[in-house]
């Protein structure tokens, strides 16, 4: 009880801190986990800043503060050492400061829990082989174990692990945290990671192996926030550290995570309980349903702006194609390499150019709506009637009047379907913005892979089909109003276009 007014009276004297000191709001990130989305929501909350949420793995959030994208990100001591320090040998809270410190950045205290990597198995496999320890798991290569990916590349990982228990199974599978425990309780795996704070844990039939040779390091949560944040604003940053600090311990913070997870409450309705404010929100659906305006309007901006981005460019370069064919070819081959790298490596590939948020995803997502629109350009240019285009030189039409008045109207049908490839592609596309937080329906997506929740996948990927749909009908009726049917008939030839994507 003390806890709680403490927090809540705190939050009030930080909000009139910040209100009086900040010019802008604290930006606070987290990672794409449960306990993440709930520390930064109690964060931004305490603070009087804005969350944005899930933005992805260490890196990408580690990078998101070094850029200045964000202030401030719960993080873990052993996360700090091993995959951003990289170097496991400094463990001491002063050792770390030091070294953050040369890449201008700032570490908390300790917020008052550990939430460490763990192996976890069934019950009833821990009974029938007798597993109470990693050790145990030791010639074990008939069972199947699921990963999260980030446990897969670590070395305080699997990696690691493996190397340091002798550790082989029969099959390693990539899987979401989350999804690891419904496969864990329908039998398809054996063992999967767990974090020591899971809610599941302590409500389902799952055992936690020991590390009896202790080799997980200490995953003491901590605040990292960019030392500019913690100079300009000492006593934001002070009134944070004095109310957040030790005020966490490990059954707290798996109680919260598991009325996120198992009870279906809201982060909002958790951060807000936890600090003794009243208005938290309610259950997740309640929650979700008043996001979905804003969250439409943020897709609607990312289709649009990069479809108007992918068109400008597309149109030029398609006809390019078609007057310079040797380096037409090179051309398309270089826009058709751009489709083969995964869309969220491509986004990733961004963020170290333009940061993380909207525009990297709009950079990504331009590229990616660019090979239909320059393919469908160069394919209607050069597979016109060569008697239609000789009709207009004959009549004195050349150099750009011939293109366009002749050429690209008659080619109208077929780049006008190659834009309308693109834009129904990239609605689905532009749901993987949300990985680098860039908004739009993936972040219901996203939070919902995060949750194992089915109905919060599908409050973001039901609209984007429903969005798709409306946009494949918003070019049908375009084709019908703009280019008359007649036209149409002679765009296409008398036989059509090798290559050419018809409406």
């Amino acid at each position: 009880m003390k806890t709680t007014v403490g927090l809540s009276m705190g939050a009030a004297a930080l909000v009139l801190c910040a209100a009086g000191t900040l010019a802008a709001p604290l930006n606070v990130g987290s990672k794409r986990f449960t306990e993440s989305y709930i520390l930064g929501e109690i964060l931004a909350r305490a603070a009087g800043g804005e969350h944005r949420p899930g933005l992805g793995n260490t890196g990408i959030v580690y990078s998101a503060l070094k850029n200045g994208e964000i202030d401030v990100y719960p993080e873990y001591t052993g996360t700090i050492a091993r995959a951003i320090l990289k170097d496991p040998g400094v463990t001491t809270p002063a050792a770390l400061r030091a070294r953050l410190a040369e890449r201008g950045l700032a570490m908390g205290e300790p917020l008052g829990f550990d939430n460490a990597y763990a192996l976890a198995v069934a019950r009833t496999t821990a009974g029938r082989l007798g597993l109470r320890t990693l050790s145990d798991l030791r010639g074990h290569r008939e069972l199947t174990a699921a990963f999260d990916p980030g446990f897969l590349d670590r070395d305080d990982g699997w990696p690691g692990l493996r190397r340091h228990y002798g550790l082989e199974f029969g099959d390693v599978r990539i899987m979401e945290h989350a999804l690891a425990y419904r496969a864990l309780a329908a039998g398809r795996v054996d063992v999967i990671t767990a974090f020591t704070t899971d809610g599941q844990l302590a409500r389902e039939a799952v055992s936690v192996l020991a590390d009896d040779r202790k080799f997980f390091p200490d995953y003491a949560a901590v605040l990292l926030a960019r030392r500019a944040l913690a100079e300009r604003l000492p006593r934001t940053w002070a009134a944070l550290e004095r109310r957040l600090a030790g005020r966490l311990d490990s059954a707290t913070m798996a109680r919260l995570n598991a009325e996120v997870d198992l009870d279906g409450r809201s982060f909002a309705a958790v951060a807000a309980s936890f600090l003794g404010a009243r208005d938290g929100g309610g259950a997740r659906r309640a929650t979700l349903t008043r996001e979905l305006p804003a969250l439409t309007l943020q897709h609607l901006v990312l289709v649009g702006v990069s479809l108007a981005v992918a068109v400008a460019l597309g149109l030029p370069l398609g006809i390019l194609a078609a007057r310079r064919r040797r380096l037409g070819q090179l051309e398309l081959m270089g826009v058709g390499v751009l489709q083969t790298i995964p869309a969220l490596a491509l986004l990733s590939f961004m963020i170290p150019l333009f940061g993380i948020g909207r525009v990297p995803a709009l950079v990504a997502l331009s590229l990616y709506a660019l090979l239909p629109i320059v393919r469908n350009t160069y394919a209607g240019l050069v597979s016109l009637d060569p008697q239609l285009v000789d009709m207009a030189a004959v009549i004195g039409l050349d150099g750009w009047k011939r293109l366009g008045w002749v050429e690209l109207p008659l080619a109208s049908v077929t780049i006008l379907a190659g834009i309308k490839t693109a834009a129904v592609l990239t609605v689905g596309t532009a749901t993987l913005a949300a990985f680098i937080g860039g908004g739009g329906y993936g972040t219901l997506i996203v939070t919902g892979l995060a949750l194992n929740d089915a109905a919060t996948i599908l409050a973001g990927a039901i609209p984007a089909a429903l969005m798709a749909l409306a946009v494949h009908a918003l070019f049908e009726a375009l084709d019908r109003l703009a280019v008359p049917r007649g036209l149409r008939r002679r765009a296409a030839g008398p036989s059509g276009a090798p290559g050419t994507v018809l409406p």
